[in-house]
């Protein structure tokens, strides 16, 4: 009688058929939560076909996970990916860490569709997306967006604390430090810029805005961070009632860049192209590219992250 054959493990039958496409996006979904199916086209794909039927495998591969939430007024939204549990395990394979708890996925997958902000999420999210599909198109092969980091990376007390800098930022919460919703490396050729994001869905009162800009005024004053701060809001109006509120600021030292979610669908611009407006200025629009900026430490003294929490965020 023929002995049955061992059962093949199934983290080793994922790792099998995973490809470096995979493996980016594997660690997107890691780090930032929640990607829908346009999303992962746009950034990842040749074609929205072509990406659902690899989105399909990794579905039965049980590298990711979906759900579709549903509208207000009616249908649902796209799929919405997520890892799944072997997913997690693929991951902390791949960054030597540990192994994730056996309800991982489980338990992020429930965080995030419960989650009151998702759509900001996903809107953040979005902007690094977009970057990522210009880079992608062919007629911008010396574009790349180099890093891209989540909001969570810089929860953590003293993240953003580095040498030169007032130690008093290891304790953050007397200091009042930002927390942008990301922040990444944008490159062209043999220049790049780093850069703080801040997603604005209009909902808060332009105080609230103004406020967390004078929390990067105090991270210029007190360490050797002096990146660009985008701030990405829905409409015109509310642009221009920012910048006449930042017109008021005397001596604003941090760079501050505007664009609309309006202005880019009427022109299909990218987030890499002429659409920011820097703050007291009036020299028009900027690429991202040429946005000024001084620091030079942004290579070796960018904030890192390790493990998810159970609340959809990086730790």
């Amino acid at each position: 009688m023929r002995k049955p054959l061992p059962a093949v493990d199934p983290l080793l039958r994922l790792q099998a058929s995973i490809t470096a496409r995979d493996d980016r996006l594997l660690g997107w979904l890691y780090d930032h939560g929640v990607l829908t199916t346009d999303q992962i086209a746009a950034a990842l794909f040749p074609s929205l076909d072509f990406a659902q039927r690899r989105l399909r495998r990794l579905t039965v591969l049980r590298a990711v996970d979906r759900f579709r939430p549903n509208r207000a007024y009616g249908g649902s939204y796209p799929y919405h990916y997520v890892l799944d549990q072997l997913g997690y395990d693929h991951v902390h394979a791949q960054r030597g860490l540990g192994r994730p708890r056996r309800d991982q996925a489980r338990r992020r997958k429930q965080s995030l569709t419960s989650r009151p902000d998702l759509p900001h999420l996903l809107g953040g999210n979005q902007v690094f997306i977009d970057l990522a599909a210009h880079a992608h198109a062919r007629a911008h092969p010396d574009s790349r967006l180099v890093r891209w980091q989540p909001a969570s990376a810089f929860h953590e007390p003293g993240v953003l604390y580095r040498a030169g800098g007032n130690p008093q930022m290891m304790v953050h919460g007397s200091t009042g430090l930002p927390r942008p919703d990301g922040a990444g490396v944008w490159t062209e050729q043999d220049r790049s810029v780093p850069f703080f994001l801040e997603y604005d869905t209009g909902r808060e009162r332009l105080d609230i805005l103004t406020e967390k800009i004078a929390k990067y005024e105090r991270l210029y004053a007190m360490s050797t961070w002096a990146w660009p701060v985008l701030f990405h809001l829905p409409s015109a109006r509310r642009e221009a009632n920012l910048h006449h509120r930042l017109a008021a600021v005397p001596g604003l030292e941090t760079a501050i860049a505007t664009t609309t979610a309006e202005l880019r669908t009427a022109t299909g611009a990218s987030p890499a192209d002429q659409v920011w407006q820097l703050a007291g200025r009036s020299t028009g629009r900027h690429r991202l590219i040429d946005l000024p900026y001084t620091d030079t430490d942004h290579d070796d003294a960018f904030p890192t992250h390790t493990t998810p929490s159970q609340d959809g965020r990086t730790v």
